[in-house]
């Protein structure tokens, strides 16, 4: 009877164990597969990039943007491809201009700014004349100078038309959509890309919506484009919604800069308490948080954080591993005893 009972105790902490080392933490998930969206889906005109480098073709935002990291004296080409969608002959203009990353945005400079990496850049058409839901492809080069300083550089390679509103006035209304570029230059490898969830709270918006806000921090070396998903789980009476989108409220964080991401929601959602779930991406970098939400009742107002850093994933990774080791010790220690009794 007794040797039942240690064989019983020693397959429950076996089990133990092993369900120990492989406990899934959040934040550690595949990202769900995501085609990016045509960013000039309702325009006269559209453009869209049709090469990727061979190490990003797992990363959605390399089929969206030119994103690279390249040395000193190396070159690239991109192809891009420009679609009049109208019912009339458009003439297109293809040129590359200056941007930068500040306060979460990637913002465009006006017109045809230069900076350095518009320099760089060089297209084998720059004037397109487009038959009506007419295509063409345009071959980008970027050249980077040999002795060109280390650092990541921002640009938008634009298509452009512009038509005057009426044959009585001069007024010209301009329309261009763009592929935006993130070049990094600098010997070796590329610099690795992260980020924290560093705060997270519940607000309600001044017409009453809730929202929940991410202070993010990108820790790496690369800038992001961050973007994801809130689960509201274990809600009043037991409800679950979502998930939610952060939609345009994403943010574009430059390497070293904070930013907020808000995930709005609907006005009628209860305050709670509700359990968050938090997903995070940019690229393939994907981070979760849980945390407890209770939702503030006065427009306009902010709640108190509901999860920091410490809190990220389902089970600190540490503890974790703390506990399978404990747990192996005690099994091998009963283990021996169990042979020594036998003997």
């Amino acid at each position: 009877m007794k040797g039942a009972r240690r064989y019983w105790v020693l397959l429950l902490m076996l089990a133990f164990v092993q369900a120990a080392g492989v406990m899934p933490a959040a934040g550690h998930e595949a990202p769900a597969a995501s085609s990016p969206q045509d960013p000039a889906a309702d325009r006269t005109i559209a453009i869209k990039l049709l090469d990727a480098p061979e190490n990003r073709r797992a990363d959605p935002r390399a089929h969206a943007y030119i994103i690279d990291h390249l040395a000193p004296g190396s070159t690239i080409e991109r192809r891009v491809e420009i679609t009049n969608r109208s019912s009339t002959p458009m003439h297109v203009k293809v040129y590359a201009a200056a941007a930068t990353i500040a306060k979460g945005e990637f913002t465009f400079a006006p017109q045809r700014t230069p900076d350095e990496l518009t320099g760089w850049t060089s297209f084998d058409a720059a004037d397109l004349e487009l038959a009506a839901s007419e295509t063409a492809r345009v071959r980008t080069t970027v050249r980077v100078p040999g002795d060109a300083a280390a650092g990541e550089r921002y640009g938008v390679i634009w298509a452009q038309t512009a038509a005057p509103t009426d044959r009585s006035h001069t007024l010209t209304v301009l329309g261009r959509v763009g592929v935006r570029m993130y070049i990094d230059v600098g010997p070796g490898d590329e610099p690795p890309s992260d980020f924290t969830i560093e705060r997270l709270y519940p607000a309600r918006a001044r017409d009453g919506r809730g929202e929940v806000r991410a202070r993010i921090h990108n820790t790496g070396g690369r800038a992001l484009d961050i973007s994801g998903t809130l689960s509201l789980l274990d809600g009043p009476g037991g409800q679950h919604t979502g998930p939610f989108s952060t939609g345009r409220t994403g943010a574009t964080l430059a390497p070293g800069d904070s930013g907020e991401v808000v995930v709005p929601l609907d006005a009628t959602l209860p305050n709670g308490p509700w359990t968050g779930e938090l997903a995070l991406r940019s690229g393939l970098v994907e981070h979760t948080t849980r945390a407890t939400i209770t939702f503030p009742s006065t427009p306009g107002s902010v709640g108190a954080d509901a999860a920091s850093a410490a809190l990220q994933g389902d089970f600190p990774t540490s503890v974790v591993a703390w506990l399978s080791a404990l747990a192996l010790a005690a099994l091998c220690l009963l283990l021996s005893r169990f042979l020594r009794r036998r003997r």
